[in-house]
C-alpha cells in the first residue's frame, strides 16, 4: 500500500486545512493536502489527494473515513492509483494518429 490517498465526492467549499484536520484525527500524520482544482476557473473540482507520513497512517485513514459523511457527503476515501499513461502518436488530439499536410 501506498502512502498517497485519493479522496472523492468532497463539497465544493473544503479547504485544505478542514481535510488536513480530518485526516490527522486519532493522532494520524498528514505531510501533504492537495485539492485538485479547475484550471480556468480556479474552482475544487471535488476531489483531492493526501499524502500520510506512512503507509500504515494511510491504510488507517482508508479505513477510518471511507463513507464517512463530511459536509453532507459520503467520502470516497481510496488508495490512489497512478494515472494512465497518455501518451504516443496524436495523444494531444484524443489518440487519432495527426494528420498529413501539417495542419
Amino acid at each position: 500500500m501506498g502512502r498517497r490517498i485519493y479522496v472523492g465526492n468532497l463539497p465544493f467549499n473544503t479547504d485544505e486545512e478542514q481535510l488536513k484536520t480530518l485526516f490527522e484525527e486519532g493522532g494520524r500524520h498528514v505531510e501533504v493536502v492537495k485539492i485538485v482544482t479547475d484550471r480556468d476557473t480556479g474552482r475544487s473540482r471535488g476531489f483531492a489527494f493526501v499524502e500520510m507520513a506512512s503507509d500504515e497512517e494511510a491504510a488507517a485513514a482508508i479505513s477510518a473515513l471511507n463513507g464517512r459523511d463530511f459536509g453532507g457527503r459520503a467520502l470516497t476515501v481510496s488508495e490512489a492509483r497512478e494515472r494512465p499513461a497518455r501518451g504516443g502518436p496524436g495523444a494531444d488530439r484524443g489518440g487519432r494518429p495527426p494528420r498529413r499536410g501539417g495542419f
